[in-house]
C-alpha cells in the first residue's frame, strides 16, 4: 500500500480538538476581561519634551559636603575621596577626568 507523505498527518490530539465553529461560539459566550480606558486619562501622566514647566516647583534637599567627599575641579561633580586622582594647588581632580 502506498503512503502519501505530503498529506497532513492528524494525531490523536488533533482529532480530539473542537471545531472552529465551537471555539468561536465559546469565545462569544465568555465575558471580556478588557477594561475600557479613555486614552486621555492615560496621556495625562506623560510630560512631553519642551513642555512649559514654569508653574512647577521642585523641592530638593541639599546636603553640605561631607568629610569624605570632594568636588572635582574639572567636572564639578561631588565624588568620594577614594576617587581623587590628582591634587594640584588645592584643586582635586577625579579619576574619570584624569583617566
Amino acid at each position: 500500500m502506498a503512503t502519501d507523505y505530503d498529506a497532513p498527518r492528524k494525531t490523536e490530539e488533533d482529532l480530539n480538538e473542537d471545531s472552529i465553529e465551537e471555539l468561536k461560539s465559546r469565545r462569544a459566550e465568555k465575558p471580556s476581561a478588557v477594561v475600557d480606558v479613555d486614552e486621555t486619562d492615560l496621556a495625562e501622566g506623560y510630560e512631553l519634551p519642551g513642555a512649559d514647566l514654569s508653574g512647577e516647583e521642585l523641592l530638593v534637599r541639599v546636603l553640605p559636603a561631607q568629610a569624605d567627599e570632594f568636588t572635582c575641579a574639572s567636572c564639578f561633580l561631588v565624588r568620594h575621596r577614594s576617587q581623587i586622582a590628582r591634587d594640584t594647588d588645592g584643586l582635586k581632580y577625579c579619576t574619570d577626568c584624569e583617566g
